[in-house]
């Protein structure tokens, strides 16, 4: 039977010549993730099992990154639990202050992901090594804790629905845009458990950077997985983070996919997805109206990299930040914190009236370290733009690109970063 690329790979680790849509399966795990709020859970569900210890410490991950360092008691007891956790069961890709970032950064950084590797993380975002031509998704802290005690996790294989990749972006769009356009074009329920395949030409044209972004937000659009083939620069990135040695998997030229889009990359324009929910989406070109905003984020598990940081300062040029502006910038880890230090990323943002934060997710998802008071706005990276995301019931978040956030940190409002680059 034919089958898709994730079939291929879940068939893999449950030792079947084949899996088809629908079928339920108990799987091998490569990686099990937690963090600092998930893992605590999992924990507290792992002691209350008959497990004494985990099936294979190697195999699991805990990274303390989203109210790291502690923002208050209730996350300095989550994060105790973890440590004693991983001391007792011999846990050591344990990620802590000064060591850590921001998970599903940190995960591939450390070449702790390879392509064709099966990977399950309690916290939704996992999708996003599928980036790397591996399978990976969200499960919640019960599964994470049968997981550590096991190896193993059962699935409902999905359908998939591919996306045709085709041309080139233009100037100052990025994978951050193509997502959102994808959202926008499919909704929130659109890919509802299935695996988001994306394939043809233009993949070529996308870097590792964009697809991660890409596969990241896969979930946005109820997704159980984004995943892209391998190619050179899926193989270059393995290689230099130090990876395991890749098991390369390619879909069926005859597999079965429930929806096929085209889209041409070429065609795509700076994008934002208005509150209060990432498919609402406008290119900046259709706004009509002043948008004022009052804070901005770059950083997060979507758009936190190397590379994002780039695009943002490129745009910011020798800018200032708009008067009555918080411009927030969050490196996804250490490493590249360090990296963007030496290439002056750093201090190009600060001189613009930047605040530069360690590592965290923290106003992703409201925690801290940039929370909106009623009736505030902000454009962000980030990936969720749910009533009360980022703060107060009713502020307002605008999700978009780093090159577009920069843009709208320097004019005080909404606009495309082509008009304000240099």
């Amino acid at each position: 039977m034919p089958m898709t690329l994730t079939q291929k790979i879940l068939a893999a680790h449950c030792g079947r010549e084949e899996v088809k849509s629908g079928d339920l399966i108990f799987a091998d795990v490569d990686l099990t993730m937690g963090n600092d709020i998930t893992a605590s859970a999992a924990i507290a569900e792992f002691n209350r099992s008959a497990a004494k210890k985990a099936a294979d410490p190697n195999r699991i991950v805990m990274v303390m990154d989203h109210f790291v360092p502690n923002k208050d008691i209730k996350a300095a007891e989550q994060c105790k639990t973890c440590r004693s956790f991983c001391r007792e069961q011999g846990i050591d890709k344990f990620y802590d202050v000064g060591d850590m970032g921001i998970e599903h950064t940190l995960l591939p950084d450390k070449g702790l992901v390879t392509a064709g590797d099966l990977v399950i993380g309690a916290d939704s975002h996992t999708c996003t090594y599928g980036a790397l031509g591996a399978f990976s998704t969200g499960v919640g802290s019960t599964d994470m804790a049968y997981a550590m005690a096991s190896g193993k996790v059962w699935f409902k294989a999905p359908a998939a629905i591919r996306f045709v990749l085709r041309g080139k972006f233009q100037k100052n769009v990025s994978g951050k845009d193509l997502i959102l356009h994808i959202i926008g074009r499919i909704g929130v329920d659109g890919a509802l458990y299935r695996s988001m395949e994306f394939t043809g030409e233009g993949v070529k044209e996308l870097e590792m950077c964009d697809r991660f972004t890409v596969c990241n937000m896969a979930i946005e659009a109820g997704a159980k997985n984004g995943i892209f083939p391998v190619d050179e620069k899926t193989l270059a990135f393995l290689k230099e983070h130090g990876a395991a040695e890749p098991k390369i998997y390619e879909a069926d030229k005859d597999a079965e996919y429930e929806a096929e889009y085209e889209i041409d990359l070429s065609e795509l324009e700076p994008t934002v997805a208005f509150p209060y929910l990432p498919e609402n989406t406008r290119t900046v070109s259709e706004i009509n109206e002043d948008i004022f905003i009052d804070q901005v984020v770059i950083g997060s598990c979507t758009n936190g990299r190397i590379e994002d940081l780039r695009r943002a300062a490129d745009v910011l040029g020798n800018h200032k930040i708009a008067d009555g502006v918080r411009a927030i910038i969050i490196p996804a880890t250490q490493q590249i914190y360090l990296q963007a230090i030496k290439e002056g990323l750093i201090q190009r943002f600060i001189h613009a009236g930047c605040v530069v934060s360690t590592p965290t997710c923290g106003p992703c998802l409201g925690g801290y370290m940039g929370i909106l008071a009623a009736g505030e706005k902000a454009v962000s990276t980030t990936n969720r733009n749910f009533v009360g995301r980022m703060g107060h019931k009713e502020s307002q978040v605008y999700l978009a690109s780093p090159a577009t956030t920069a843009a709208c940190a320097v004019a005080g409002k909404i606009i495309s970063p082509n008009e304000v680059e240099g």
